[in-house]
């Protein structure tokens, strides 16, 4: 048997997820009324049952009744159910744009702000991130990103990776990621960009990542930003970071900044670990756009 109860913020993709754990073959309720939750367990968790996969959907519709949800879950661990928590984060940016886009309006907002209405449901449902088993930040995540995270998660029943990683390469003149938690510099490589032949190509190119990597001062550069990033990983991961952008720029974000980000995807990827890793070059098509233009 296993029981899911999925929540987090409103926007995060918590009906996405919902729809994706029915396609690996959970039973679904989305919304369900807390008072009824205890009820509801007890009719689906019977021994040799024909359900044997259960996903709640709870988040901040439940009003009033959400802060009786600590003492209906505390009542289900002593009677020894099998719950998990699965809390689903995202950044505020990320949520604002999310909820402009599809022009709906925050649960909490009441007609006013929506950054407003996501502060106040972070200081509600801080309870329930705390009790969480897994967390899970969208911010960044693809929709094949997350099914991938959660099938390994709730069907594969590999291991939680509780920090996920994001190698994002950039352009200083298209302004630095607001969401970096780590920023490095590499306009002092060599800079493709003033070799006729290499400037159409990008960091993804062969000869490009051949220009910029075969000197010693890239390879070193190299060799202890690896060594520093494994030092900070298991440490960001004691603290309970879930969610690390790593920023590399250079000028254009098109040459250097995507061969490093390349290069450090590749070596933090080598080996099954304790973190998810991804990669994106945020302005890699943007000097050509703009010559366009």
């Amino acid at each position: 048997m296993r029981f899911v109860i999925v929540t987090g913020m409103s926007g995060a993709g918590k009906s996405t997820t919902l729809k994706m754990m029915e396609d690996m073959g959970y039973f679904c309720v989305d919304n369900m009324p807390i008072p009824l939750m205890t009820k509801l367990t007890e009719l689906l968790i019977v021994p040799n049952g024909e359900i044997t996969k259960i996903a709640l959907g709870l988040d901040i519709r439940s009003g009033q009744n959400l802060r009786a949800l600590d003492q209906v879950l505390d009542e289900l661990e002593k009677a020894k159910i099998p719950l998990e928590i699965l809390f689903l984060e995202s950044n505020d940016d990320t949520l604002v744009k999310r909820y402009k886009e599809t022009r709906r309006n925050h649960p909490l907002s009441k007609g006013g702000r929506i950054e407003n209405g996501i502060a106040k449901e972070r200081k509600k449902i801080a309870f329930l991130k705390e009790r969480a088993d897994y967390i899970l930040d969208t911010s960044r995540m693809l929709t094949r990103e997350l099914r991938s995270e959660l099938n390994r998660i709730f069907a594969e029943n590999k291991e939680y990776k509780n920090l996920y990683i994001t190698v994002l390469s950039f352009g200083f003149k298209y302004g630095i990621p607001s969401d970096a938690d780590l920023v490095f510099d590499v306009r002092f490589l060599p800079n493709p960009y003033y070799i006729d032949e290499l400037r159409p190509q990008s960091g993804n190119d062969k000869p490009v990542r051949d220009y910029v990597m075969n000197n010693d001062i890239s390879k070193e550069f190299l060799k202890k930003l690896v060594d520093m990033v494994e030092f900070l990983i298991p440490n960001y991961v004691a603290e309970g970071k879930n969610q690390l952008v790593i920023a590399i720029g250079c000028t254009g974000g098109k040459h250097r900044s995507v061969t490093l980000a390349n290069e450090l995807y590749e070596r933090l990827s080598v080996a099954e670990k304790e973190y998810g890793v991804r990669k994106e070059h945020r302005d890699i098509e943007k000097d050509a756009i703009t010559k366009a233009k």
